[in-house]
């Protein structure tokens, strides 16, 4: 089983490593209105492109810079993680299955101070304004500071603390806002305290290492701390320190963080953002205003983004392998036997198509496995499609599962239409009601038929075995793909 190493906690050593992997590019003067925005959307167009730093900002302080494209690259994941950089994406998705089934759990360890408390600022002295953030995109309606974030909150009834990646809007030097779309662990959490008839204490942190912040995306199971997940992914405890105002644990090595109050009803106007459905699909609303309390960052910070856009993208194609290795995990959690392989592909956001290979052991074990797919924690919200293919199709290969579906799917028989499934307005085929938090969507059995599979037509390709012979005797003489 593949294993991360230790990872240093700071967004600065990561940088150093990428820089001296050749996965990084400096880019400078660059404006936040249009063109930071822009460069992003073109390098993130292709799964591969380096990560972007932008320093000289026009307007402000040389020195404060902004990070973007981290993970479009499974290379970057793998260096993220400490794993080999020749990973495939199929073994990355078995290692996060292989995470999740055997998480090993590191509390936080609080400490007393770190560079994040370099400098501090309360009431009139706060102003997220001077930070450089980007329109990420030309049809945007503001600023978002919260895109490649943790958003911390702690449950007012067991003490539980969560932290989750949603997205935040900058308004004013002393406000902002978040959504956390309906059913997600912030949303539930912030109307607990709402409940009891008290403002909500809320943390945003813009600027850790990428490992510690993908587990902010992770479907970490409710009440499940992400702090403990994400030591056991670094390899150490994450070192925080309390909040001065809220008390909520803040990475004491990150760049930039805020931490206010949520008041039940104080809602402000917020969006568009294009999101990771590659449209605009939530449109101008009423969200959550964050009543800014304490403004701290690292000397020299540097915000990171996470853009949303259309597929390929930075904000999902990193999630795709470990929400397919969460799927496989839950999957095997929930009694279905055999699974070979999940992928989520990006062309669905890496939500809304899921692939699910099996090896069939019995009458109804396809059908199983899609309707456990679509409705596990990992895989229920926003999806679209889920396709079930058997062992010898690779659910990564987009021709191979077309090819099962067109030869092996029988639409009468093996399509099945499940409603009223959770989703989100971010989704611009959810129901066209007030709420729009729900959907509909497939699940198709791309399998032979059970009751045909001894007799079923044999496949027109080589055997493996004459496979291994061409390319040993061939191979040093033919094309790298032979």
């Amino acid at each position: 089983m593949l294993q991360a190493t230790t990872r240093n906690q700071d967004l600065r050593s990561w940088i150093e490593e990428m820089e001296a992997a050749g996965e990084l590019l400096s880019i400078t003067g660059a404006d936040r209105e249009r063109e930071i925005g822009g460069i992003v959307d073109i390098y993130q167009r292709k799964i591969g492109g380096p990560a972007l730093l932008f320093d000289e900002v026009p307007g402000y302080r040389p020195g404060f810079r902004v990070l973007a494209n981290l993970f479009v690259s499974v290379k970057r994941i793998a260096l993220t993680l400490g794993l080999p950089e020749d990973i495939s994406e199929v073994e990355l998705v078995r290692f996060w299955r292989d995470r999740f089934k055997n998480t090993p759990v590191i509390p936080p360890e609080e400490v007393e101070t770190g560079p994040i408390l370099e400098n501090v600022a309360f009431g009139d002295d706060i102003d997220l304004l001077k930070i450089p953030t980007p329109r990420w995109h030309e049809g945007d309606g503001g600023y978002y500071i919260g895109t490649g974030c943790m958003v911390i909150m702690k449950d007012p009834d067991s003490g539980w603390i969560n932290y989750g990646a949603y997205r935040g809007q900058v308004h004013d030097k002393a406000l902002a806002t978040v959504m956390a779309s309906k059913g997600k662990h912030g949303d539930i959490i912030m109307r607990r305290y709402h409940e009891r008839g008290e403002p909500c204490p809320i943390a945003v942190v813009v600027g850790v290492h990428p490992g510690l912040f993908s587990v902010a995306g992770l479907e970490i199971p409710y009440g499940k701390n992400e702090y403990d997940v994400a030591g056991g992914l670094m390899g150490q405890p994450i070192r925080v320190i309390c909040g001065p105002k809220t008390g909520l644990p803040i990475p004491a090595e990150a760049e930039i963080a805020y931490e206010g109050f949520i008041h039940e009803g104080d809602r402000v106007d917020e969006g568009p953002l294009g999101e990771w459905t590659g449209y605009y699909a939530g449109g101008l609303k009423k969200e959550p205003a964050i009543r800014v309390a304490s403004l701290m960052h690292r000397n020299d910070p540097i915000l990171t983004g996470c853009i949303p856009a259309v597929p390929p993208n930075d904000d999902t194609f990193y999630r795709g392998t470990y929400r397919a290795g969460a799927v496989w995990h839950e999957m095997e959690a929930a009694g279905v036997p055999e699974v070979r392989g999940v992928w989520s592909h990006e062309a669905g956001g890496s939500r809304m198509w899921l692939t699910v290979s099996i090896k069939q052991m019995y009458a109804g074990h396809a059908k199983q496995a899609g309707l456990i797919a679509s409705q596990c924690h990992a895989g229920a919200y926003a999806n679209r499609v889920v396709v079930v293919v058997d062992e010898d199709i690779d659910p990564a290969d987009m021709d191979q599962v077309v090819w099962a579906m067109c030869t092996r799917c029988d639409p009468r028989d093996d399509v099945d239409i499940l409603k009223g499934c959770w989703s989100t307005t971010l989704d611009p085929r959810a129901y066209p009601d007030e709420t729009r938090n729900m959907n509909s969507r497939m699940v198709i059995v791309a399998c032979k038929p059970w009751n045909r599979i001894k007799d079923w037509p044999q496949v027109v390709r080589n055997s493996a075995a004459l496979d291994d012979h061409l390319r040993a005797k061939f191979g040093p003489s033919l094309p790298s793909f032979f």
